[in-house]
């Protein structure tokens, strides 16, 4: 088997299997009457967080459901480099930036009232609050009031994609200009993506960022029943960044898209 067939079956194993059979094995403990921890909980990947048992997206958090990809890169980092999570939900690859000594900081982006004050609460609960700033809007290419989906059940799933019907509420959307503002200092940038099909208008706007050139790599979701994957990784290819690596197989997967020019971090 050549290297690149055996990562492509390394991939299919970790996403194409055990991640699924682990969203599986949570979501069967979630109907199992068990004694849960209340207040705060340790989440295997390493972390405090406010315990939200009823909400899947938590599940999924404590029981690292979510794989090891972003984790595992975002430790990797010996370098400096300031981080962006756009679509921070509770927070959790904030706070796994953050514990890494060469994040300057962070800023975490998340809209949904309840799950801000979460996201807010698990900053400090880790003592990370001069390194990580949660800023309560979501990211697109003008500022301005939407309406956001929701799901009690499942906090990760809000999305500004279809709100005909569904549980909701208004929310603030930052713009890129207002987005410049907060980022300050010199370091690379590394950005997160998780914004449940609005991905295509937030990878807009980060090129049209005064901070562009200092962005190097971008991890984002696509989902292909309502994002054009292709599309974007033909307008990121544009930007200078060349090297892209797909983690999981069907519809739904992660992308980190890198540039492969990247010079070396300032101090």
């Amino acid at each position: 088997m050549t290297t690149a067939a055996s990562s492509r079956f390394a991939a299919f194993l970790d996403y194409g299997v055990a991640k699924t059979l682990a969203k599986l094995w949570v979501n069967l403990l979630a109907r199992l009457p068990l004694r849960r921890e209340s207040g705060v909980v340790t989440s295997r990947y390493g972390v405090r967080m406010r315990a939200n048992w009823e909400d899947r997206t938590f599940r999924y958090c404590h029981y690292a459901t979510y794989g090891r990809a972003l984790s595992d890169y975002l430790a990797a980092q010996d370098r400096a480099f300031a981080f962006v999570d756009i679509g921070a939900n509770q927070g959790l690859y904030s706070l796994l930036a953050a514990q890494n000594p060469h994040c300057r900081a962070a800023v975490a982006f998340e809209p949904v009232a309840a799950t801000f004050v979460l996201l807010r609460d698990n900053i400090a609960l880790n003592g990370l609050g001069a390194t990580i700033k949660p800023v309560h809007a979501a990211v697109s290419l003008q500022s301005g009031i939407a309406r956001i989906a929701t799901d009690r059940a499942h906090s990760g799933t809000a999305s500004l994609r279809d709100t005909g019907g569904a549980e909701g509420e208004e929310i603030r959307i930052l713009g890129i200009a207002g987005v410049d503002t907060l980022i300050d200092g010199a370091p690379p940038l590394i950005v997160k993506i998780d914004v449940e099909g609005h991905e295509e208008a937030v990878i807009e706007a980060l090129m049209a960022s005064a901070h562009l050139g200092r962005i190097a790599a971008i991890f984002y979701e696509v989902d292909e029943r309502w994002t054009d994957g292709a599309a974007i990784a033909r307008r990121l290819g544009g930007a200078g960044f060349d090297c892209l690596t797909r983690f999981g197989i069907g519809r739904h997967y992660d992308m980190l898209a890198e540039r492969s020019d990247a010079g070396p971090a300032p101090e």
